[in-house]
């Protein structure tokens, strides 16, 4: 393993540039601009807070702060661009307004999107977790018909029940291919089925979607009729890290050490949802925003230190629930153990839709940290 010593000799500080301003990017960028001069690169204006796209779905108002309200009394200059390319060797970020900026410590947080899965018609005729807005308008705009939401997971889970809630005389259907809130205990998962029971969400689990058209869906089960639909599959990251030559999992996620370096190129930290990060005792970290922002936080901390010419320790984490929102009016509170593994205590009703609630706030408020 890395040393400490180790860690401060070949992580330079210098000129730092954070590139994403998701969760993990600017807690980084936030954090590190307490004490170092930091160039954030990131096309958006305001936080995207994707954690909360399935209210917008809904209709209702999020809090997307200013990036700039976020970063204020820091030292971090916001670039408003995308990054196209990375010159690993001239340590160089080039961006769509055809501006290049050098820099000795990069932070790689480009997160990820979600991932079609090569479906044909999917990405043509479904609306992604991105483009919740749109799908919004598309509600808005019909009194009734039929929707059908893909993905069973957490992202699935709170849009159907999100959606059920805020337009009633729609007919919801949950499509999984596997079975809808299977990883929770089995108080858990009664908990998410019992509410979306009440929502009049329709399940439809063991269905893998094979393509997807204008009038709804082709699934191993059979024919699903649908005027819409609401694609909350899986994430996958951005195809930059591998083409520009860091090393990466077989998804292109990138391998770091103990110190969320590049195990390839340790002036590149990599965060968030965009780093492939096993931990001792705990395993591959999942995606999420639950993992995403403590790293920012660690990584942010760090060049802080480097700067000021202290030492650094490896990351550490662990996990202690996982949380759904089922609904304005009911969520779910999931214990876990440190590695993620289901306990069987599990809470639903106002007591999950106020832990959740609280966890949503906390994570705007933790980016001033």
């Amino acid at each position: 393993m890395t040393t400490q010593s180790n860690a401060k000799q070949n992580t330079p500080a210098g000129r730092i540039v954070v590139i994403g301003a998701g969760y993990s990017g600017l807690c980084a960028a936030a954090r590190a601009g307490k004490s170092a001069q930091v160039t954030l690169i990131a096309p958006d204006e305001r936080i995207p807070n994707r954690i909360r796209q399935h209210e917008v779905a809904a209709g209702r108002e999020v809090p997307k702060p200013l990036i700039a309200h976020v970063v204020r009394g820091r030292k971090v200059t916001h670039v408003q661009a995308r990054v196209t390319e990375l010159d690993l060797t001239a340590r160089k970020v080039f961006t769509d307004t055809g501006r290049a900026v050098e820099y000795d410590t990069l932070v790689y947080a480009l997160g990820s999107h979600t991932a079609w899965h090569g479906v044909p018609g999917a990405q043509k005729h479904a609306y992604s977790t991105e483009q919740a807005a749109e799908l919004r308008q598309r509600l808005a705009e019909t009194p009734t018909g039929r929707l059908a939401v893909v993905g069973g997971g957490a992202t699935g889970i709170e849009l159907a029940a999100e959606l059920a809630e805020a337009y009633p005389d729609w007919r919801i259907q949950l499509v999984s291919s596997g079975e809808v809130g299977g990883w929770f205990s089995a108080k858990g998962k009664a908990i998410v089925h019992e509410a979306l029971g009440r929502l009049g969400v329709e399940l439809r689990e063991h269905s893998e979607v094979t393509a997807v058209d204008a009038a709804g869906l082709t699934t191993v089960q059979g024919r699903i009729d649908a005027d819409l639909v609401a694609w909350a599959g899986s994430f996958e990251v951005a195809p930059l890290a591998r083409e520009a030559g860091l090393a990466v999992t077989e998804t292109g996620e990138a391998v770091v050490d103990a110190y969320l370096r590049s195990a390839s190129h340790p002036e590149v930290f990599v965060i968030g949802d965009a780093a492939a990060v096993t931990l001792p005792g705990i395993g591959r970290l999942r995606k999420g925003c639950a993992t995403a922002e403590p790293m920012g936080m660690y990584v942010g901390k760090v060049l802080g230190r480097i700067v000021r010419g202290k030492t650094v320790g490896p990351y550490s984490y662990g996990y202690t629930v996982q949380c759904l929102s089922l609904g304005r009016h009911a969520g779910m509170v999931q214990r876990v153990g440190k590695d993620d593994s289901m306990r069987e205590r599990a809470y639903g009703g106002g007591v999950g839709r106020r832990v959740k609630a609280l966890i949503a706030w906390g994570v705007v408020v933790a980016f001033r940290l």
